[in-house]
């Protein structure tokens, strides 16, 4: 059947060549072509059941100029009177769905509660059982997610049943879109009674760049700082951000510097030094510029010099300095970057005196003030580079050095140009489990945005890297977590036995392990509210800018680390977060967010005291009033002045004439006048 298909956006409905309706890339069946309405005619013309059989073996591949689909086999009457039933009682209660993606909680629970799907066919799910037809002989295409080739008799004739039903509803208004593309739905042709997973223009809050932009916004919504949950970012290709950047890069190497020489100065003492230092002086072997003399006083008193007037600028003291005069040229500072990499990059041996010792600890002490996340920089000065708009952990790297950062953006003028480079602060000492890097994968579901109403899931996961943590090394295999890139690298086998192959914790076995530590009691007390206030204030940032919708939802995955005192940090938002059951911890937490997540979207709609599962709400605030939008055209209204009518002078006389007094009319009496 060729279809010349033309859009009505009200119902989605073609009509091809032959006059016959389709639905949005789907040919309905008709009875002209053998299809299900033929078989309901034929029963109720009263046709031998012989003729029946033979008619329904006849049915034909239906043909569409960029999909196939292939009719599906023959039901008992008895399974077509309970499709037609089921579907007339789901069309009058507007209960049809429609999922694009390998959703089969959706799907499952929806048909559940008496639903009914509309499916929409792909090109490779048709070319898919294309070949499975020709290899079995099947003659029909699954509307499921379920493998046919392993299910029993009965899952097969469920399958069958559903699909008959979805045949039969292939002319009918769609009432729940579940997608895995925004795009895939344009939310300005649905009525308000339809439903849909995703909000338009959430690109504000789901990309870096979005997240970035907004979160500097914060103090018009509250008065949090987000440099206290959100490492400080910057776009690398806007001008002004790119040297507020290199300004923040020499900035941090100085203090890096200032606490370089503290712990030195505690390991030299014999007490307690991190590991980072540890590392350094074990592991790192002697370059030939280490040979290069080091005048480690005069980095110093640089460093204490341009903290100090950083604190000076917070405060508004410099207000009458000259800029031009205290900026220091690009020469010197590329003299105190090469100093600064051969001490802490490169472990050059030192000498400090006490008393600058005691300068570098009191200027540390006035900078942890002004400056939340000095305890997270550490020495090494990391910096990790994204791609704004990419997911899975694409095209991420980690740098310590300036030029460096510098480079790997410039090797890509799309980008640039774009708009789409970030480079954000990297946290240098996070919560380690078995000397291992981890970040915590954290479920939250927004179901209006006027009034902002955001669920908090209960239960969330770990994903573990495969690599012990260390910051000699600055491969991805180290420092980033996502499960699309550590699943294809094999864990070291000096990674501790506890952490599964898979790479993953539940909730559940990281309070385990917090046991051990006597630190259970700070997941209820500082992971979980630090987490919730975070997404709250995210969610406040970018609230005017995204598209709100009634009957509109969508589920989103942020991305914490943890630091060493288990503070999260929120690393960023994604949208359409994978709820592949890849490992045994999200096939089972993953299935029961989808669940719970109907729960939300379809239960509380008829009752409002249902069960939510583990969502639980936690903002809400009343609804602002928008005005409505009332197109005007400029225009002037008034009216036009009369001339002025000069009064007659008040005189005495009783004779007097007034001096506007036409000649030509007759003389009024006094006493009129």
């Amino acid at each position: 059947m060729r279809a010349n298909v033309s859009m009505e956006s009200h119902r989605s409905v073609h009509m091809n060549q032959e006059g016959h309706q389709t639905t949005a890339g789907h040919c309905a069946p008709c009875p002209e072509s053998g299809g299900i309405r033929g078989l309901f005619e034929m029963e109720n013309a009263g046709i031998q059941k012989d003729d029946q059989e033979e008619a329904k073996s006849n049915l034909q591949t239906t043909t569409h100029p960029e999909v196939t689909f292939v009719i599906l086999p023959a039901l008992d009457l008895d399974k077509l009177r309970e499709a037609r039933v089921l579907v007339d009682k789901a069309v009058k209660m507007h209960k049809v769905f429609s999922i694009q993606g390998r959703y089969p909680v959706i799907r499952e629970g929806l048909r559940a509660r008496g639903w009914v799907e509309r499916c929409i066919v792909s090109k490779h799910r048709v070319r898919r059982h294309q070949s499975s037809r020709n290899r079995t002989g099947s003659n029909y295409a699954v509307c499921s997610d379920r493998d046919d080739d392993n299910s029993n008799d009965a899952e097969k004739d469920a399958v069958r049943l559903h699909n008959v039903m979805s045949r039969l509803v292939w002319n009918e208004m769609v009432y729940f879109y579940w997608t895995n593309r925004r795009k895939a739905i344009n939310t300005k042709n649905l009525h308000k009674e339809q439903i849909t997973n995703h909000f338009s223009k959430a690109c504000n809050l789901t990309t870096k760049t979005g997240l970035c932009l907004n979160l500097r916004k914060l103090h018009w919504f509250d008065s949090a700082d987000p440099d206290t949950f959100f490492p400080r970012c910057y776009r690398l290709a806007a001008l002004d951000e790119r040297h507020a950047f290199i300004d923040d890069y020499r900035r941090t190497a100085c203090t890096s510097l200032l606490k370089y020489i503290v712990e030195k100065d505690q390991y030299v003492q014999g007490e307690r030094i991190s590991h980072t230092i540890q590392a350094v002086k074990g592991k790192k072997k002697q370059s030939k510029r280490q040979s290069s003399p080091v005048n480690i006083s005069q980095m110093i008193n640089k460093a204490l010099k341009v903290c100090e007037d950083f604190l000076q600028s917070l405060e508004h003291s410099d207000i009458d300095t000259n800029l031009e005069t205290q900026q220091t040229p690009a020469q010197e500072w590329a003299e105190f970057l090469d100093s600064y990499y051969l001490v802490v990059h490169g472990g050059a041996e030192i000498d400090s005196s006490d008393y600058l010792v005691i300068h570098c600890k009191a200027m540390l002490q006035r900078m942890k003030i002004v400056n939340p996340q000095l305890e997270i920089e550490g020495i090494h000065n990391i910096w990790i580079i994204k791609p704004g708009a990419k997911s899975r952990g694409r095209g991420i790297k980690c740098a310590n050095r300036l030029d460096q950062i510098l480079d790997l953006v410039k090797g890509d003028p799309k980008l640039i140009k774009e708009n789409k480079w970030v480079v954000q602060k990297y946290l240098e000492h996070p919560f380690l489990v078995h000397d291992t890097k981890f970040d915590v994968r954290q479920w939250f579901l927004v179901t209006d945005w006027n009034p902002l109403t955001v669920w908090f899931y209960k239960k969330c996961y770990l994903r573990f890297s495969t690599q012990p943590y260390t910051l000699d090394s600055m491969d991805s295999s180290v420092h980033l977590c996502n499960n699309s890139i550590q699943k294809r690298l094999r864990p070291l086998l000096q990674r501790h036995r506890s952490i599964p192959e898979d790479n993953m914790w539940s909730v559940d076995q990281f309070k385990t392990f917090l046991c051990t530590k006597d630190r259970e009691a700070q997941w209820d007390t500082v992971v979980v509210p630090g987490m919730k206030r975070a997404l709250i204030y995210a969610l406040q940032t970018a609230q005017d800018l995204i598209e709100s919708r009634k009957n509109t939802f969508e589920l989103y995955g942020a991305d914490f680390m943890l630091d060493r005192d288990l503070h999260p940090w929120l690393l960023e938002i994604n949208s359409s977060p994978t709820m592949a059951p890849s490992t045994p911890v999200t096939a089972h937490l993953c299935a029961a967010v989808q669940e719970d997540t109907l729960r939300v979207v379809l239960d509380r709609r008829v009752k409002r005291t249902a069960n939510t599962g583990d969502f639980q709400l936690i903002y809400k605030k009343a609804a602002v009033k928008v005005p409505q939008y009332v197109p005007q055209h400029p225009r002037v209204e008034g009216f036009r002045v009369k001339c002025p009518y000069s009064l007659p002078p008040l005189k005495s006389s009783s004779h007097a004439v007034p001096k506007h007094r036409s000649p030509s009319k007759t003389r009024v009496p006094q006493q009129k006048k």
